[in-house]
C-alpha cells in the first residue's frame, strides 16, 4: 500500500471502498458495568483552543472534557464527572493564551504540549486495529 493510500484510508475511511467507517458505540451488558459517571477528565479536543482572555476577568477552566462550551466550564461536570471540579483562574493581563483541550496539561489550564502524546496515542490505537 502506497503511503497516499494509507493517508487516505487514515483520514477518510476505506480507500477501495471510499466509505467512511462505522462508529461503534460501547453497549452495555450484563458482564460489563457501564460508568454513567466519569472519573477521568475526557479530552475534548487533540489541539489547544486560541482564546482572547481580559486582564482581571474571572474564568472557569473545565477540567472534566465535558463541557459544551469548551474550553470554558458550563456545568456539566455536575451530572457527568461529579468528582472534577474546573480550575478557576484569574487573568492577569490582557492577552491570547492556548488553553488546554486534551485535559493532561500539567500546567492547568495553560497548554503545554501534551496534545501530542494523546495524539501518538490514538494514532497508535488506531493502527493497532488495523493491522490486527
Amino acid at each position: 500500500m502506497n503511503t497516499a493510500r494509507f493517508i487516505v484510508a487514515m483520514r477518510g475511511g476505506c480507500a477501495q471502498t471510499f466509505r467512511r467507517p462505522r462508529l461503534l458505540l460501547p453497549v452495555c451488558s450484563p458482564t460489563v458495568q457501564c460508568c454513567l459517571e466519569s472519573t477521568q477528565p475526557v479530552p475534548a479536543a487533540r489541539l489547544p483552543y486560541r482564546v482572547k482572555l481580559s486582564a482581571g476577568k474571572h474564568y472557569a477552566w473545565c477540567a472534566c472534557g465535558h463541557s459544551k462550551k469548551q474550553p470554558f466550564c458550563d456545568g456539566t461536570h455536575r451530572t457527568e464527572a461529579p468528582s472534577i471540579a474546573p480550575l478557576r483562574f484569574t487573568a492577569d493581563k490582557d492577552r491570547t493564551a492556548l488553553l488546554c483541550a486534551c485535559k493532561q496539561t500539567k500546567n492547568a489550564p495553560y497548554c503545554d504540549g501534551s496534545h501530542l502524546k494523546v495524539i501518538y496515542r490514538d494514532v497508535v490505537k488506531s493502527l493497532k486495529g488495523i493491522f490486527k
